[in-house]
């Protein structure tokens, strides 16, 4: 490059470059180039001496290609960037000043705004809005050295002063809101570092020519106002398209087509199609713009299905890669709040396979099946004792792998990076995640696994420095992954690029589809940071909300420069229509202008004829199969729906247990018959006689709270009713003791041969069940009162009674004492369950009853009349119904009544499927 400017030249006008055939995005690097050259060679100037610069890296190399066909001396075709970073390295942020790392920087605000008393009374106050400050203080401080690293360095510091006074004369911002945008203000005003690109105005080259598209560049602006005003020629050359009289100059250059969707998946299967319909007419690469990444999501997998060469220049958030779910996965489950499905999480991923080694190849699954079968949601509820061998050598692990990672206190941010590197090394998941391609490298180089600051660094100063308690050290994890980025490689020859709109402009693509030219996905434009309001954005020179819109115009408006470009949109959004973009409608009214309209897209999907195949209800054959016992569920699903019991009983299948991290009321059901069951039991006992029944019972429910693992505080709710409960449960116990009722056993299991003696096919088929409580009767009366423990509903209890057949649990209560149709003992079973060694029922009246617990009125009663003839009644139903099945009669789905609304079965008998099913 020359040292020395050449005599001043009359700077010309911007040279533009109109929508026309010679300049469509392949075609027009020819005419820039030309344009280039010629002025340079008729004012004499050296091409080599001179720099081009483009608008985007991606620009160079079309760019350096078309120079190479003239044959002439190319000057040096450089974006301002790639320039700045050919002449020298940035300088290295200092303790203190910004490093452009969101989740550094955050972690240096809070030591910047710890000496301010405004600040720590937000802290005490509302920590979540404490956090919320930091991210908008660290938001704004990097817009604003974003804004003042574009400006000429001999006006920064009136760039700095405009912004101060702007900020004292804006008015409607409240105190907080100005307190933080100043903090913002001085930190970023108070780095003495230069931006690389500083070292780019020094420069004197023979000229300057810059390429604009998509709206002004402030930073090519300056430089070049600076090169005018010391003398240096430039050339300004101009492709922005006017969106309204884009086509002044004639017809579009390219294929234009629009497309209107029925729904998401309309739009994706087109966008889809469409790439497809291009690339078999030869226009490749296309180019697939993200607009909205949920529909890129969509339309991605749709064409990965057809083997395409696809690039995504947009990347993916490094924190929704493989290797950082498995890295969060297992730093979740080393929180203090950590549930067990969190620990399952963690250990089903490749971090955790050392640890299932240990346990053997068994040991997750049969760890995973205990906790669900037991309840255990918390991981402190977790009994290893009660585990089998390889389970317990697997949880035993798994604790000691992450004792490094659950320090109580405070400790820099530095340490606890060290002490995620140990368990990951101990773990041998450093390797794992080291070979995961998709990301695992990244992972390691973004968190500071694989790498060190340099010494002196603002990054070590915050490393050192933060002090982080163990989730705020997740948290910050989790945002580094958040903002860092992940690029996968492109595999194949390139077919289909997914790229950004701006990313599109002047780019030789075959052509271009725009899924989501609609007005909820193209039209917005994000907004800016949350401290610099509009107002005071264009008072200082920042990007306005019309600013944005116009950019956003005038990169919409180089679509029309490739040869092929079809934009599609959903016509509804759910129930309520959705309106094109306005970009659309200004783009369909130039072509209106132009005696044009904008051509509907042909749709290249062929129809095929899908023959009808309505599915009728569900009937199993169960082939004269039998079960070898029935429990009481069991014969309530036989009798609700012979489809569900087919499932549940002859197939055995089950729904695993949800680990549900708060008690609901199950929990609270099972928790409350075991008290009580503990209470009953010492009284008979009488065990400790000097306690009274509040304590005794006080004492059980804690007892059995630490027996189930509940912890306090989730079962805060039920506790607050078993309060309640207390005094009205003594005060009914009280008065029933006081009839002559007496609690003579609880939780009791009976095994019984209902048909051994009357009905041979049927004479190895146990009736089973374990029968909450049983008393004695009150008030001289003979007999044995069997209770049921419910917490439900008093009135859905009242409705079963009342109709004695459809009550099915009190009636096998009563059958598992020993009623029989002929009043005859029914025969126990021989060795095996709890109460099956024990001798016939008298022939003394029996009576069954609800309890029904917790019912605002206190306690209530809701006696089964007759149990023992309802008993006989069902007993020779379940007879006829056990001998249909065994003589091979098909198990029908009912589908009818709350027997299918909660069932578990429904996806297996397809009830939504069956013609004409009722939903």
């Amino acid at each position: 490059m020359s040292s020395t400017p050449p005599p001043s030249i009359p700077s010309p006008p911007s040279v533009d470059f109109p929508l026309s055939p010679a300049h469509t995005s392949a075609a027009i690097w020819d005419g820039v180039t030309r344009r280039a050259a010629d002025w340079l060679e008729a004012n004499g100037l050296s091409a080599r001496d001179a720099v081009l610069l483009l608008p985007f890296a991606q620009h160079l190399a079309p760019a350096r290609r078309a120079w190479m066909k003239l044959s002439r001396w190319q000057p040096r075709i450089e974006t301002t960037h790639s320039l700045a970073s050919a002449l020298g390295p940035s300088a290295l942020p200092q303790a203190d000043q910004l490093t452009g790392d969101a989740a550094i920087d955050a972690l240096a605000a809070r030591a910047l705004m710890r000496g301010q008393s405004w600040a720590e009374a937000l802290r005490k106050e509302d920590p979540r809005a404490y956090d919320a400050a930091v991210q908008r203080l660290v938001e704004a401080a990097h817009a604003l050295a974003r804004a003042a690293a574009l400006r000429d360095p001999a006006r920064r510091d009136d760039f700095w002063e405009h912004a101060r006074q702007a900020l004292a004369l804006q008015s409607g911002v409240g105190h907080l809101e100005r307190a933080l945008l100043a903090v913002a203000l001085e930190w970023a005003a108070s780095d003495p570092r230069a931006p690389a690109t500083d070292a780019l105005f020094p420069l004197r080259p023979s000229a300057w020519l810059h390429l604009q598209c998509g709206g002004p560049d402030p930073l090519a602006d300056a430089l070049l106002a600076s090169a005018e005003a010391a003398g240096i020629p430039c050339l300004r050359l101009n492709a922005d398209l006017p969106l309204d009289a884009a086509f002044h100059g004639g017809a579009p250059v390219g294929r234009l087509e629009q497309a209107v969707c029925e729904d998401f998946e309309d739009l994706a299967q087109c966008s889809a199609a469409s790439v497809l319909d291009h690339l078999r007419s030869g226009r490749a690469p296309v180019a697939l713009i993200a607009q909205d990444r949920v529909l890129l999501r969509r339309v991605r997998a749709l064409l990965e299905r057809q083997g395409l060469g696809i690039q995504d220049e947009t990347g993916w958030t490094l924190a929704t890669t493989a290797p950082a779910a498995q890295l969060m996965a297992m730093l979740r489950a080393a929180r203090r709040d950590a549930t067990v499905d969190d620990w399952l999480a963690w250990l089903k991923t490749p971090l955790a396979a050392s640890l299932r080694e240990k346990g053997g190849s068994a040991s997750l699954s049969a760890l995973e099946a205990h906790c669900r079968r037991r309840g255990w949601s918390a991981p402190q509820a977790v009994r290893a004792d009660r585990l089998p061998p390889g389970s317990e050598r697997l949880w035993e692990s798994a604790r000691e792998a992450l004792v490094p990672l659950q320090s109580r206190g405070a400790q820099a941010l530095e340490a606890w990076i060290e002490a995620l590197k140990q368990t990951l090394q101990q773990l041998g998941a450093d390797e794992r995640l080291a070979r995961q391609p998709a990301g695992g490298p990244q992972v390691l180089e973004t968190l500071w696994l694989s790498k060190t600051p340099w010494p002196g660094s603002g990054h070590e100063a915050v490393l050192r420095g933060a002090q982080l308690t163990a989730s705020e050290f997740v948290d910050w994890v989790s945002q580094t992954l958040e903002a860092g980025e992940y690029k996968p490689p492109l595999e194949g020859g390139l077919q289909i690029m997914i790229t950004p709109l701006a990313r599109t402009m002047l780019r030789p693509f075959g052509a271009i589809v725009l899924p989501g030219a609609d007005a909820a996905t193209l039209g917005p434009v994000p907004p800016g940071p949350v401290l610099i309001g509009d107002t005071f954005a264009r008072e200082i020179g920042l990007p306005t909300v019309e600013g944005k819109r116009q950019a956003l115009a005038w990169q919409f408006a180089q679509l029309l420069r490739a040869p092929a470009l079809t934009l599609l949109r959903r016509g509804h959004l759910g129930s309520e229509p959705l309106a094109a973009s306005p970009l659309l409608d200004r783009l369909d009214l130039a072509l209106q202008a132009v005696g044009q309209g904008l051509p509907h897209w042909h749709d290249p999907r062929i129809e095929a004829a899908v023959p009808a195949a309505p599915v009728d209800r569900a009937a199993a054959q169960a082939q004269g199969r039998l079960p070898s016992s029935l429990s009481a569920s069991a014969v309530e699903s036989l009798r609700q729906c012979p489809y569900q019991f087919f499932a549940r009983v002859l197939l055995g299948l089950r729904e695993a247990g949800e680990l549900d991290v708060q008690a609901d009321k199950r929990d609270y059901g099972t928790w409350l018959h075991a008290v009580l069951h503990q209470f009953h039991t010492e009284r008979v006992e009488k065990r400790d006689p000097l306690l009274d029944d509040d304590a005794r019972l006080q004492r059980a429910a804690q007892d059995q709270m630490r027996e189930l693992g509940l912890a306090p505080a989730e079962f805060l709710p039920y506790s607050a009713s078993f309060a309640r409960f207390v005094p009205a449960y003594l005060d009914w116990l009280a008065e029933r003791e006081a009839d002559g009722q007496r609690f003579e056993r609880g939780e009791v299991d009976r095994r019984v041969h209902p048909w051994a003696a009357t009905e041979p096919a049927l004479a190895e088929l146990a009736l089973l069940g374990r029968i909450d409580r049983i008393d004695d009767g009150a008030d001289g009366a003979a007999g044995q009162l069997l209770i049921d423990y419910k917490t439900g509903s008093l009135k859905g209890l009242k409705d079963k009674v009342a109709h004695p057949l459809e009550d099915t649990q009190l009636t096998v209560y009563a059958l598992l004492m020993g009623s029989a149709p002929t009043g005859l003992p029914l025969p126990l079973a021989g060795a095996g369950g709890g109460e099956s060694q024990r001798p016939g029922p008298s022939t003394s009246p029996l009576r069954a009853q609800y309890l029904a617990l917790d019912d605002a009125r206190g306690i209530a009663e809701i006696e089964h009349e007759h149990v023992e003839e309802t008993a006989a009644v069902m007993l020779d139903g379940l007879r006829r119904d056990l001998l249909a099945i065994r003589a091979g009669d098909p198990l029908p789905a009912l589908g009818e009544g709350v027997a299918c609304a909660y069932c578990e079965m429904r996806g297996l008998c397809r009830r939504d499927d069956w013609e004409g099913a009722a939903p």
